[in-house]
């Protein structure tokens, strides 16, 4: 199916935008949501159902261990998933692995409702992330080939609030289970399944790659180290390794955290499960209002100079957060301006896929954007064992260092300009 041509009379406002843009702009949207609600349903109800699996106390250490070897396991899945349904996106094109990408996380999600061992839900975590990985490539490069080139700052802002509300759709499942079995919640899962019958018959594949597609070979994934390509994938390599490390190290165990605080700690089993829920909201909330200040400083000073303002701003928060151990009403408002922070991987989503040539975009960004979390799944493993020896708030002390070597790295991106819609390096 062919793409409606998109007039050539720049567009400013969304009633001027083509039904093929609207549609492409829902799936994508609608596809992060649901990546969103699969992603953190697990980190809800990670410790009670791991030791309900493996028939011990919550706070057994074998059950933190075993959790973050769980977790691991989905950021390799997630690395995984992303360079391969990403190399999807340029062979079949953007639409179809859209379709496939959420059928995988929707389906393996939902059977992890059937775990019986912890390392069977390990299984279905690493398959489910396969799919979660891979949206995030293909949704973004169908969002920068359709929608209005000047407006990405903003798109990468709406498109990332939408995993943000995904997470709080999660929060209110996690709510609403509260006090019932944990495995409940990944039946939730299931729902994005039905999305892809939709796009499957209202989105079609991009002009761009359509055009691109005629009569040219696909480049070989070995491109994306070829002289004219290496530089930027090796810092955008690094970048993304290193800063989803402190990320996720963050998002994983601020609940072991959350758990620790005296006044946590001394309730019942419905409030800890409440206060983690209510963790991950103000979480969740700082994370949409830091979306749309991370479009507004990128629209102001370029990408390059937005992920570095933003990098450093949350390597500030987590050395104040977690410098001391705060009282909950404290750490709260903490969280939802690490939350704010979190805008900073709204910008790698409409900043990453034309960095590459168009038939290496899916490729490229979701090979680069998702390496980073095999690195990350062993940052995670890392702090998992090392609080053993230590303590949650310290580990998300040290954690929190890390995005002072993503921001130098980052200053070495290219800047660019919006020129003939595509985006021009202007250093190297």
């Amino acid at each position: 199916m062919s793409s409606p041509t998109v007039p050539p009379t720049e567009i400013t406002s969304l009633r001027q935008l083509s039904k093929h843009q609207v549609r492409s702009g829902l799936a994508a949207w609608l596809g992060w949501l649901f990546d969103g609600l699969d992603m953190h349903l697990y980190t809800l109800v990670a410790t009670v159902f791991v030791a309900q699996l493996m028939h011990l106390p919550e706070d057994d250490p074998s059950v933190g261990m075993h959790g973050s070897i769980i977790q691991a396991a989905f950021l390799v899945g997630w690395a995984l998933g992303g360079a391969f349904f990403g190399r999807l996106g340029d062979v079949l094109g953007r639409s179809r692995a859209l379709v496939l990408t959420i059928l995988t996380y929707a389906g393996f999600t939902g059977l992890s409702f059937f775990a019986q061992t912890w390392w069977q839900l390990m299984i279905f975590r690493f398959l489910a992330a396969l799919g979660i990985g891979g949206e995030w490539a293909v949704g973004a490069s169908l969002l920068a080939e359709t929608w209005p080139k000047n407006w990405r700052p903003w798109i990468a802002a709406v498109l990332q609030s939408a995993v943000n509300c995904g997470v709080l759709v999660a929060c209110l499942a996690g709510a609403l289970n509260a006090g019932h079995d944990p495995r409940n919640v990944f039946l939730v899962g299931v729902i994005p399944a039905l999305l892809t019958l939709w796009i499957r018959h209202a989105v079609p594949e991009t002009e761009e790659w359509t055009a691109a597609r005629e009569g040219q070979p696909v480049p070989r994934v070995r491109e994306l180290f070829s002289p004219a390509v290496r530089g930027v994938t090796w810092r955008v390599l690094i970048i993304c390794g290193v800063s989803l490390t402190a990320h996720w190290t963050f998002l994983f165990w601020q609940q072991k955290h959350v758990l620790s605080l005296p006044e946590i700690a001394s309730l019942g089993k419905e409030g800890r499960d409440h206060a983690v829920v209510v963790a991950l909201m103000w979480i969740m909330f700082g994370s949409l209002i830091g979306n749309f200040i991370a479009g507004g400083l990128a629209k102001l000073m370029g990408y390059r100079n937005a992920i570095v303002i933003m990098m450093v701003a949350y390597f500030i928060i987590m050395m104040v957060a977690f410098s001391r151990v705060w009282d909950w009403e404290t750490t709260k408002i903490h969280f939802a301006i690490i939350g704010a922070c979190q805008g900073v991987f709204g910008l790698y989503t409409m900043c990453l896929p034309p960095l590459f040539p168009i038939l290496l975009r899916t490729t490229g960004a979701g090979f680069c954007y998702n390496i980073g979390r095999i690195v990350a799944a062993g940052g995670t493993v890392f702090f998992g064992l090392y609080v053993k020896v230590g303590n949650f708030r310290t580990a998300l002390l040290y954690a929190g260092f890390l995005f002072v070597p993503s921001a130098l790295v980052a200053m070495m991106l290219p800047m660019e300009k919006e020129e003939a819609g595509e985006v021009n390096m202007l250093a190297d």
